[in-house]
């Protein structure tokens, strides 16, 4: 299960920016394409696994799916594939393998917490797969 290092890797670095910054983590934000090879509820449960006994025990993971977007060459537009089984532009059925989209996985923001108990967030940093 590759999901629980991915999962280790966004706690490092969300512990690392949390740190820097002299604030607690209540949430990450998560992009997750669907062509990511990233199984989204193994990531879920690992991310709880990999924050136990840490500082960012109890926050939470919050993942934005991000669908597969392509561009196809006959109607020279980009298209949202239907499904990711079939890689043919959903208007005319041309093939294509131009994805645009889709690949993410990429923590985009974190909610924190200030000393003040105020909240704020922390956005751009990046973790890649």
């Amino acid at each position: 299960m590759h999901e629980l290092s991915i999962a280790m890797g966004i706690v490092d670095a969300a512990l690392d920016e949390s740190q820097r910054r002299g604030v607690q983590v209540g949430a990450v934000h998560l992009r997750l394409g669907a062509l990511s090879g990233v199984v989204k509820d193994a990531l879920m449960f690992s991310y709880e696994v990999a924050c136990q006994d840490t500082p960012l025990q109890g926050s939470r993971l919050i993942v934005e799916d991000v669908p597969v977007i392509v561009f196809c060459p006959q109607c020279q537009k980009e298209r949202e594939l239907p499904s990711v089984q079939l890689f043919v532009c959903p208007e005319c059925g041309a093939p294509t393998m131009d994805v645009r989209q889709g690949k993410e996985l990429e923590v985009f923001a974190l909610e924190v917490e200030e000393e003040a108990g105020h909240e704020a967030e922390v956005a751009e940093e990046q973790v890649q797969k």
